[in-house]
């Protein structure tokens, strides 16, 4: 009995050592870092370029396209955020081969 409670132990560390070191953002941060919006919301024009009425986005440790709901999720990310993966050719426009939007 107490190998198996080990053995869990040990495998639930693994995992959220890995998801850690990956920078995999559990459900719910994800959730909680910026609202979802269909494409025919209401936008506003800021200083990051159009995004969607009232939503605030901030840095949370996501690095890649995957991670992003938005086009202007990931501009705002690739032009505030340290360490970014979304802007390979270095032109300043993030996810240009995602064909989400």
């Amino acid at each position: 009995m107490r190998r198996v409670l080990l053995l869990l132990l040990l495998g639930f560390a693994a995992w959220r050592g890995y998801a850690h070191l990956t920078g995999a953002a559990p459900a719910d941060a994800v959730e909680a870092a910026g609202p979802q919006w269909p494409s025919g919301a209401a936008t506003v024009a800021g200083r990051q370029g159009l995004r969607p009425a009232g939503a605030s986005f901030r840095c949370d440790g996501r690095t890649h396209c995957s991670q992003m709901r938005s086009r202007a999720e990931a501009e705002y990310f690739v032009r505030h955020c340290p360490d970014t993966k979304m802007d390979g050719d270095g032109d300043g426009e993030p996810c240009e081969n995602d064909s989400r939007w």
